[in-house]
């Protein structure tokens, strides 16, 4: 898709040398827009600008959302910016609530305040299907959540109460998007809390057992990175009045369990390496903190940004099967 009113904007990406905010950049890039990554390198990495780092319109920043001076100094001269840089993972954020907290509220807070000061047009962050809570509802509609099951899903709706307040208080033009388990290249395989996706993979590659969180019947909405791609450019660049200052899911808006998830893993990576097909998979007890099921209402995006979703769970799945079996070996070893 060409977003022609991005020709020559300037963007700032948070946490753009991580998974999400890499493959924005990279997308930006494409569009003409001059771009701006702002990252602290605690979890996103500086190989996953190597395509990128030598762009003549490409800006590097390293720095902490946490210190304002720095937020202030990011957004300068900025059109808009895509929020992107947060401490992610509810184990993580059960593990230490206080980091979880300083960066996903002190420092979203940090960086609404150097967007409202530097005029920033937009400001298009990175909320999480998490907000939902302890809802049992399916679909996920946008304006029905329950209560949050962890502090990471507290400082998400937090963040979405002061997007909301910056908007009515200055007059910052603000949209929310609601992750549903975003997957594909350059998601981290390492680390304790990789996502199951990439975490699957290395462990499939390496004939190692997965182990499955509860007896596999939780289910997720899966969606492919360039869906999330779409739903932040049209989110930057939409001219519906009507679409700006408001929450959208970003999902595909179906549903695929665990042990669904396991076998397309194990069929597709079965391709390149046929004891893969072999490799038992266990179980283990459910996390602190999950829910059982999310499955995503898109209705809202599609009327209000015409988001059009072009990957389901299968294509997304190969095609992440096959940047991983192309890359892991170069760039995690």
């Amino acid at each position: 898709m060409n977003y022609t009113n991005l020709n020559n904007k300037k963007v700032l990406v948070t946490g753009g040398a991580g998974f999400i905010g890499s493959n924005l950049c990279e997308e930006l890039l494409k569009q003409n827009a001059k771009v701006t990554c702002l990252d602290n390198f605690a979890t996103g990495h500086k190989y996953n600008l190597d395509a990128i780092i030598d762009h003549e319109d490409f800006t590097l920043i390293e720095g902490d959302i946490r210190d304002l001076e720095t937020c202030h100094k990011a957004c300068k001269d900025q059109d808009y910016v895509l929020h992107e840089a947060a401490l992610g993972s509810v184990p993580r954020s059960i593990n230490d609530p206080i980091t979880s907290n300083e960066v996903n509220i002190s420092g979203f807070l940090n960086m609404l305040v150097a967007a409202r000061d530097a005029g920033v047009k937009r400001f298009v962050y990175a909320a999480s299907s998490s907000t939902y809570g302890d809802s049992e509802k399916l679909p996920k509609v946008e304006d029905e959540i329950g209560k949050p099951l962890s502090p990471y899903a507290i400082t998400k709706y937090v963040n979405e109460l002061y997007a909301d307040i910056f908007q009515k208080a200055y007059g910052l033009d603000t949209i929310g998007l609601r992750y549903f388990n975003v997957f594909g290249r350059k998601q981290d395989p390492n680390g304790a809390y990789a996502a199951v996706i990439p975490k699957f993979v290395i462990q499939l590659m390496n004939h190692e057992s997965p182990v499955i969180n509860g007896d596999g019947t939780y289910s997720r909405d899966f969606t492919y990175i360039d869906n999330v791609i779409q739903m932040n450019l049209l989110a930057l660049t939409t001219e519906n009045k009507d679409a700006v200052n408001q929450i959208y899911n970003t999902a595909v808006g179906d549903r695929t369990n665990l042990l669904e998830l396991t076998q397309l893993l194990k069929g597709y990576l079965s391709k390149y390496d046929p004891k893969i097909g072999e490799v038992e998979i266990k179980h283990g007890p459910n996390r602190v903190g999950d829910i059982p099921h999310s499955l995503a209402s898109i209705g809202k995006a599609k009327e209000k940004l015409s988001y059009k979703p072009q990957f389901k769970i299968e294509a997304g799945i190969k095609e992440a099967v096959d940047w991983y079996w192309s890359n892991l070996i170069k760039i995690y070893s």
